[in-house]
């Protein structure tokens, strides 16, 4: 006989709830694991789907999702011709909301060259983006269906095909166009806009003595087209040819081309050390204090548990049960609450993680280190208990 089970059959329906409520708190620190590894996913992710070596942005910057960058467009082509570089394309990314059926719809845009580096990497429905202007491509989470048209800048966007699992740092789904597109997004004002410019730099001109009227209304808006120029990238993803060398390719664009040359593995530093850094400490905090809460709840369990059964234990003893049995009924008990716990933690989660508005992956060495730490804190917990009971006397099981 198993003097365990027995004790829980008889409690069963205090078992339950009591394993309920810590298998709740179990499955909030396994999502805060799961919130965690999928911070570091989305910060990574775009690196890791562009296939790049190297991201060349502006001079003494972190680089394109650290940071503000800007690049003329034309840069890809002197990074083209490093030697060293197999293949080289320029990236625009932009934070965006627009309104969608009167609601806020926040994405991270991203503006590729079309057969260069920074597409999309998988489509799961429709198409990838085949013409130059208004075709876009959405990540699964943005739930826009394909045909539909979103308005961005001056111009309305057709979505041709659905992407998945593309998320920015901060966990707004990827959005694709071409770059010429995301290019007059970001950089191109409007009608009224270009108007007050040539305005303005009119009246600069007409401070220049040398200049007649005449000059000054053939020039303005050619010196209006440079001033507001619309070709600009935000970084140079780049690929290195086969056995070129990273660090000698990184010092010859930085010292001839005056840009910085960021590795991915660098660039990936950059965004789980600082970007995230904060999140990923406040997760980590949040998960030991539920643990520890976790580990008062299971010792004023088992505590509680074992002052009922005191009785019971004397009984156990005045029989001549030796101590490690009573011992193992309480360590039992202990144990299969973290199990059942632990079982229902992971159901919930299961069943409900792909619900999370930010990404939430379940690893499997993670999900092994917090059931070897629930069992440790089970085991743990179930000393106090343990020791009360040894400390019962024989004598208790004949008093009234």
């Amino acid at each position: 006989m198993n003097l365990a089970v027995r004790d829980i059959l008889r409690h069963r329906w205090r078992f339950i709830q009591t394993s309920v409520g810590l298998g709740l708190l179990i499955a909030v620190v396994m999502s805060m694991g799961g919130i965690y590894r999928g911070l570091i996913a989305d910060a990574t992710v775009a690196l890791t789907s562009t296939g790049a070596d190297l991201w060349i942005v502006q001079k003494d910057t972190e680089g394109p999702f650290a940071a503000a960058s800007r690049l003329p467009e034309d840069a890809e082509y002197r990074i083209a011709a490093v030697p060293g570089i197999a293949q080289a394309s320029g990236l625009s990314f932009q934070n965006m909301q627009v309104s969608r059926f009167g609601k806020p719809l926040r994405f991270f845009l991203v503006g590729y060259k079309l057969n260069g580096l920074g597409g999309p990497p998988v489509i799961v429905a429709g198409r990838g983006i085949r013409q130059q202007h208004y075709e876009m491509v959405v990540d699964k989470a943005m739930k826009i269906e394909l045909g539909e048209t979103l308005k961005l800048g001056l111009n309305h966007y057709t979505v041709v095909g659905i992407t998945k699992g593309m998320a920015s740092v901060a966990g707004d789904p990827f959005a694709y166009v071409t770059l010429a597109n995301a290019q007059d997004i970001q950089f191109k004002t409007d009608n009224d806009a270009i108007r007050n410019s040539r305005a303005r730099i009119a009246q600069k001109m007409s401070q220049v003595a040398t200049l007649s009227p005449a000059q000054i209304t053939q020039l303005t808006p050619l010196v209006t087209e440079i001033a507001v120029s619309t070709h600009m990238v935000n970084a140079v993803a780049a690929t290195l040819a086969p056995g070129a060398d990273l660090k000698e390719i990184q010092e010859s664009i930085q010292r001839w081309n005056h840009y910085r040359a960021i590795s991915t593995a660098e660039q990936e530093k950059i965004l789980t050390s600082g970007m995230i850094q904060k999140s990923k400490m406040q997760l980590g905090l949040f998960r030991i204090i539920l643990l520890t809460i976790s580990a008062v709840i299971i010792t004023l369990i088992i505590y509680t548990m074992t002052m009922e059964k005191t009785r019971v234990i004397a009984t156990l003893k005045l029989i001549g049960s030796p101590n490690k049995v009573v011992a193992a009924l309480i360590l039992q008990q202990s144990l299969l609450i973290g199990l059942i716990a632990y079982v229902i933690g992971y159901v919930i989660v299961s069943a409900t993680y792909d619900k999370f508005p930010r990404r939430v992956e379940l690893v499997a060495f993670d999900l092994e280190a917090l059931f070897a730490i629930v069992m440790i804190i089970c085991v743990l917990s179930s000393l106090i208990g343990v020791r009360k009971a040894l400390k019962v006397d024989a004598s208790q099981a004949l008093g009234g």
